[in-house]
This record gives C-alpha cells, structure tokens and sequence, in this order.
C-alpha cells in the first residue's frame, strides 16, 4: 500500500486539494507500478515549515510502499515489511 504524505507551509487556500491530489495519487501509481486503488495520499498545507533557516514556501515528502521502492531500485528509500501495514482489519 504506497502512502505519500506531504506537509507544506504553503496556505490551504493556495493548493487545490483535490485536484493536487489527484495529481499526486497518479505520480504514485506511475512511480511505483502498483494500483491506484492502493494509493493513500494526504496534504497537509499551512503548516509551520522551516528550511535551510527560513521559512519559505517549502514541502516534506514521505512515501512509503510495500515491496516497490528500496533495496536495488532506489538506495535512499526503504520497504516497509508487509507486517508491518495493516489492511481491512489483517496485514499484507
């Protein structure tokens, strides 16, 4: 179950969340080969956002997947392990 979650600075007001969504659970799908049907996304704007000492408009991005990043595909990300996520009141 791919899962990006995205915090930014940036006022709710100024990000289409619907449409910024829908952008972002496709990027998932494409980027790591599973179903959108899978994909979680959540946006969290207007939040306290502080980088490289200031606090411009910026984001931090966390993407979590099961068996499709990490390892040889990519060495900065980690898989989750299947036990490790739950699923319609069980596991993967």
């Amino acid at each position: 179950m791919p899962i990006l979650n995205i915090t930014t600075n940036v006022p709710d007001d100024v990000v289409t969340n619907s449409d910024t969504l829908k952008l972002l659970s496709k990027a998932v799908t494409d980027g790591v080969g599973k179903p959108e049907q899978y994909v979680l996304v959540t946006l969290n704007a207007g939040k306290s956002v502080m980088f490289g000492g200031t606090e411009a408009p910026a984001a931090y991005g966390e993407l979590l997947s099961i068996g499709a990043i990490g390892g040889e595909k990519n060495k900065s990300f980690h898989d989750m392990a299947r036990s490790d996520v739950g699923w319609k009141g069980s596991t993967f």
